[in-house]
């Protein structure tokens, strides 16, 4: 399994973009099917995008399309999270997940994971 290390989380205010970087360390990264969840104080971790190991296919929950983006650099083992408008809504820790997966998959569910980071905060004053 790969380690996952997110970083990028800060205070911004709504309307700012931010950038957060998932770097991986271990396994075969360029591999693994690779997703950023986050979870606010009293809900359950969801889904914000999706991708499978080299990019091509990628996935969005509908709240998220338009304004953010997911990317990854297979070279630099890291993943980011372009994340644009964002809202006061947006607020939650973010995770990193990734799962080893040769084919062209990827999945939306938290437990379809089996790698996962700390957390990065991210909080969107209004």
């Amino acid at each position: 399994q790969v380690q996952l290390v997110e970083s990028g989380g800060g205070l911004v205010q709504a309307g700012s973009s931010l950038t957060l970087s998932c770097a991986a360390s271990g396994g075969t990264f360029s591999s693994y099917a690779m997703a950023w969840f986050r979870q606010a104080p009293g809900t359950e971790r969801e889904i914000v995008a999706a991708m499978n190991w080299n990019g091509a296919r990628t996935y969005y929950a509908d709240s998220m399309k338009g304004r953010f983006t997911i990317s990854r650099d297979n070279a630099k083992k890291t993943v980011y999270l372009q994340m644009n408008s964002l809202k006061p809504e947006d607020t939650a820790v973010y995770y990193c997940a990734g799962r080893y997966t040769p084919g062209n998959n990827y999945y939306t569910r938290a437990g379809q994971y089996d790698s996962w980071g700390q957390g990065t905060q991210v909080t969107v004053s209004s």
